[in-house]
């Protein structure tokens, strides 16, 4: 059974259908210009047709704000657009992003394809991009060596930063040859390797004049430049392929170097600036470490050797008084405790010598009575062999050889006979 639609949801078929189709999306049509019709709110209608067919066509206020020109009933245009539908009408009309005056529709796709071309190969990558030096010491200006372009720039270059040595390094911009010409300037530059910078373009014109720099060499010999290139083409809304190939993209040349250098005064100025934040955290710093050195100082100086042997010696001098008061009073101690050692000392001693001299006395008296020197002296002698008392005669024998002691004198005497008591 077949589908029935509502019209709603047929018109909304057909604009699907056309929206998903690749080639509807981006694609150009050839035509003239008739029902021209600009809204009070910005918005462009109108209808595009040739000799044997016709479409509507719209261009949006955001889209319509960048025409260059101005269009008219019967004007033979290149419009760039997409193919979509009205849902409500059901009209299959062109929604239009771009309008060019017919003539330059040709350049225009090949622009177009060549830029595809280049995207898809990463050359317009951010990624590949070099950074511009913050303050170039010398700037190649690859770009015609007349003319108001290149007297701009080397004006404005010579204001703004003066330290940088600015070279011309003519190439033609513009008609038959141009883009071998800027192809062999660039390589120059590069083989030179003299500059820090590169800028190339040159001033306004039509599409056909700036078409030297929609040359594919020129886009590759600015991708494999080994120094910085600045494009600086036409004017503000000449756009180029050298501008998306190129590290940095430039209004016009003017504008380039603008970009180009830092503004002599603005750098005066941060320096002034940078002169007196430094200054000011010098001071800061160095009154910092100024406290920081007198706290330390005075920490040294109570840690300091001096200080310390200072201290010692004090604390040594008061221990050396304490101990020699203690030496004193124990000394006085000792005294006091030795003179009534010595005076108990001296009555034991005097009562131990009178009872000594008594007892000697007595011992004299004894020893003298006992003394063989008394028993001697009544008529008795003491006979004794090496040194020996004798004391029975048994104990000898003849020839015994004896000494005698006598009171007074001794003798010699060998024995002859011994005589035993008991035996006759």
């Amino acid at each position: 059974m077949s589908t029935i639609y509502t019209v709603s949801r047929l018109n909304q078929e057909i604009k699907w259908l056309l929206e998903s189709n690749p080639g509807f999306r981006d694609l150009f049509v050839a035509g003239e210009i008739s029902n021209y019709k600009p809204h009070p709110s910005g918005h462009h209608y109108l209808t595009l047709k040739d000799e044997g067919a016709a479409i509507s066509a719209v261009m949006f206020r955001s889209d319509a704000a960048k025409l260059r020109f101005r269009l008219q009933n019967g004007m033979k245009v290149v419009a760039r657009g997409r193919i979509s539908s009205y849902p409500k009408s059901g009209q299959v009309q062109i929604y239009l992003s771009e309008i060019l005056p017919d003539g330059t529709g040709a350049l225009h796709l090949a622009f177009e394809q060549l830029k595809e071309k280049l995207a898809a190969e990463g050359l317009f990558d951010e990624s590949r991009k070099k950074p511009l030096p913050d303050m170039p010491r010398s700037i190649a200006l690859v770009t015609a060596e007349s003319g108001a372009a290149v007297q701009d720039m080397i004006r404005i270059l010579g204001r703004r930063w003066p330290l940088a040595r600015v070279r011309i390094v003519p190439a033609l911009v513009q008609g038959e040859g141009a883009p071998q010409s800027l192809c062999r300037a660039l390589a120059l530059v590069n083989r030179l390797g003299e500059d820090d910078l590169i800028i190339t373009g040159r001033g306004g014109g039509s599409i056909e004049d700036l078409w030297a720099f929609n040359d594919e060499s020129v886009a590759r010999a600015i991708a494999v430049s080994r120094i910085p290139v600045i494009s600086a083409v036409g004017h503000e809304p000449d756009v180029t392929i050298a501008d998306y190939v190129a590290d940095l993209r430039a209004p016009t040349p003017s504008g380039a170097a603008e970009l180009a250098v830092p503004d002599q005064e603005g750098v005066q100025e941060w320096l002034r600036q940078l002169e007196l934040q430094l200054e000011s955290r010098y001071k800061r710093t160095l009154d910092r470490h100024r406290q920081k050195a007198s706290l330390l100082q005075a920490r040294l100086a109570a840690r300091s050797p001096a200080h310390t042997l200072a201290e010692r010696r004090g604390a040594l001098q008061r221990q050396s008084e304490r101990l020699e008061r203690a030496m004193e009073n124990r000394l006085a101690e000792r005294r006091l405790a030795v003179d009534l050692q010595a005076d108990r000392i001296g009555m034991l001693a005097n009562q131990r010598l009178t009872v000594s001299r008594q007892r000697f006395e007595r011992a004299v008296v004894g020893l003298d009575a006992m003394s063989p020197l008394r028993v001697l002296g009544r008529g008795y002698a003491m006979a004794t062999r090496d040194g020996t008392a004798v004391t029975d005669a048994a104990a000898l024998q003849k020839g015994d050889r004896l000494a005698v002691r006598f009171a007074k004198g001794s003798a010699e005497c060998v024995v002859e006979k011994i005589k035993i008591e008991g035996s006759k």
